[in-house]
């Protein structure tokens, strides 16, 4: 303790020298309970979101007398960055929470740290997964709630919308245009026009569009990439007599004084999309961490609202709303996709051994690959008033109609594992598993690093999963957008395997009934698919993993052993193991807590260089 208690005091004068923030921080709090010390590691304090982002981060450590926040400001520099991490890691913080100045050159420092404590990325992520956990908005849906609220403001009618973009390299700022452009292009009749501010500002916006005063006449909405840039926006049009023509839509969506939120109710500008900064978040999950519970995940994508006059009241107050501690036993209804291979025996059982350890009573059924038995699972749930109902969807679509009667009979509906197509955004409460385009991006990726194309184009075989199956579609469309960047591969036989093992085979027999064979590559989007097809090539004599490269997804047990016999190559990781997390979350939920829009499982890629070491430890 003696020697901690010096440690601590040589920090708080080297925090001093520094400029660093500490806070509610002393020795003598440190010994009468101070349990965790978190470093705040922010790429720079100069935007207001950041800003944002650490009040919110110190407003909620403050509610717990055990933990003590230290931030650093990196001032967008890389290299600071790094020397602060250093400095904080020497002076033994227990979790790092870190915005990176820039993902690529703070990726390695990252991994680093994270293989000695526990490390919490926000806003911007990095590549591949080691982190404890990503938390950040989705700034594409950003973008498409933006367009949304300006189409409603127009009426659908012919007119002119002006993006006040902000940093052209920011990678926030071209999902949030791309995510707009999506919407967009659906109404031609709404012309758009792109203005970039660099420094996206109050005073520059005023000063940029004071200058616009003739492009302005034309103009009939404005989306600012941020509140500020609104509010400048609207004190420009307001000297120039047209606040009353010209419809504003902002984000950030923050609440006090000439903030978003009361920029809308002052009728300022008509719309925010809020963005989510997770500051609450970060802290409160850094405590599950460090506490180590169950059912922390690795990615979570929170979820953004449009706030206009209407709903702004209502707004306010959930973010005040309290929560509540969960003692009595929850009833989940569980409506599961099937049982079609070992994956998905793993992943139920996973679910049912949770819903014992989180005192959830869990009403199961198996719709045996049936969207129809699914969907009379569902209203047999309604019926029985369950407390919140949990789907893992056959196919994507057609789900509307029932979903609208949960929603109506007020009890929310959780996605697992696989997501639905819905033209409304409000009848799902959240989604939990994988990023299934990620797994197809990965899965290309070590293609191209491990089976190179030199100058002579090799050939894929795809076998896809269940045709409108969420994890089917996401893969095959990862898995393409890494094949347009390496024009020397290319799919030239793609079919349906169902996710099983018959299906894999049955795919390669008929290839070679109807082809000599001529494949590089084969992709499976599941492990049994493979393991199917490996067995079929070995009955007509080509030799899987040397006469034919075969990249799978899954990570079985079953797969490591077809990697360590030399006949699967690459398998990435699709977690099964989502009873915790989704377990969590329900808890979560029905303590009154906002649901993430997504939250993403741990997975990892695996070859035939790991797969010895990983078959002793592999849980499924």
């Amino acid at each position: 303790m003696r020697k901690k208690s010096a440690a601590l005091v040589i920090l708080i004068i080297i925090i001093l020298l520094l400029g660093w923030s500490i806070y509610g921080y002393g020795v003598s709090d440190h010994e009468s309970g101070v349990q965790y010390v978190i470093g705040v590691s922010q790429a720079n304090m100069r935007e207001t979101w950041r800003i944002e982002l650490i009040n919110q981060i110190v407003e909620e450590a403050e509610k717990y007398e055990n933990i003590r926040i230290i931030t650093t400001d990196a001032t967008s520099d890389a290299d600071k960055q790094a020397q602060d991490v250093k400095r904080l890691r020497e002076f033994g913080i227990d979790l790092l929470i870190i915005s990176p100045s820039d993902t690529s050159d703070m990726t390695q420092m990252i991994s680093d740290v994270y293989h000695e404590i526990p490390v919490i990325v926000m806003d911007r992520a990095i590549e591949g997964f080691d982190y404890s956990l990503f938390i950040g908005p989705d700034n594409a849906l950003i973008g498409r709630q933006a367009a949304k609220s300006i189409v409603e403001l127009l009426k659908g009618e012919k007119g002119e919308v002006l993006e006040l973009y902000g940093d052209k390299m920011s990678r926030q700022s071209q999902e949030r245009s791309k995510g707009f452009e999506t919407i967009m292009v659906d109404y031609p009749e709404i012309r758009k026009q792109v203005f970039h501010i660099e420094n996206a500002t109050r005073d520059q916006a005023y000063d940029s569009l004071c200058l616009m005063k003739e492009e302005l006449q034309k103009v009939d909405a404005i989306f600012a990439y941020n509140d500020y840039m609104a509010l400048g926006a609207y004190e420009a049009l307001k000297e120039m007599g047209l606040e009353n023509k010209v419809k504003i839509v902002g984000s950030d969506g923050y609440a006090g004084k000439n903030e978003g939120i009361d920029l809308v109710k002052q009728g300022k500008i008509e719309a925010t999309i809020s963005c989510p900064t997770g500051g609450r978040e970060a802290v409160q999950y850094a405590l599950n961490i460090l506490n180590e519970e169950s059912g922390v995940p690795k990615q979570v994508i929170l979820r953004s609202h449009t706030i206009a006059k209407e709903n702004a009241d209502d707004y306010l107050a959930e973010l005040n709303k309290e929560y509540k501690d969960i003692k009595e036993t929850i009833t989940v209804g569980y409506s599961q996709v099937g049982q079609e291979s070992k994956w998905r025996l793993a992943n139920t059982q996973s679910i049912l051994a949770a819903a014992k350890e989180f005192n959830v009573e869990l009403l199961f059924d198996d719709a045996d690959q049936s969207q129809e038995r699914q969907i009379a699972a569902v209203r047999e749930f309604i019926e029985k008033q369950v407390d919140v109902i949990v789907i893992s969807p056959v196919v994507e679509k057609g789900w509307d109609e029932v979903l609208r009667e949960a929603k109506e009979a007020g009890i929310p509906v959780v996605l697992s594992d696989r997501k639905i197509e819905s033209s409304e955004d409000d009848l799902v409460t959240t989604y939990i598993g994988a990023d299934f385009l990620e797994e197809g991006r990965r899965a290309m990726r070590w293609i191209v690093k491990n089976v190179p194309a030199d100058q002579e184009q090799k050939k894929i075989l795809e076998i896809q999963g269940n045709e409108e199956a969420s994890p089917t579609e996401g893969r095959k469309t990862g898995f393409r957008d890494i094949l347009e960047e390496n024009p020397l591969y290319q799919i030239v036989y793609s079919a349906y395997g169902d996710y099983t093992y018959e299906g894999g085979r049955s795919v390669i027999e008929r290839y070679l009934k109807e082809h000599d064979w001529d494949i590089d590559i084969i992709f499976c989007h599941n492990d049994d698919m493979a393991l199917g097809a490996i067995e079929e090539l070995e009955r007509f004599g080509i030799e899987p993993g040397v006469n034919v490269k075969i990249v799978s997804v899954d990570a079985t047990m079953e797969a490591f052993k077809a990697m360590a016999a030399g006949k699967l190559n690459c398998s990435v990781e699709c977690n099964p193991l989502l009873g915790p997390p989704l377990m969590k979350a329900i808890k979560d939920l029905m303590s009154g807590k906002e649901m993430p829009l997504r939250i993403i499982t741990e997975e990892k890629v695996y070859d035939q260089t790991t797969a010895e070491d990983e078959i002793r430890v592999r849980k499924y």
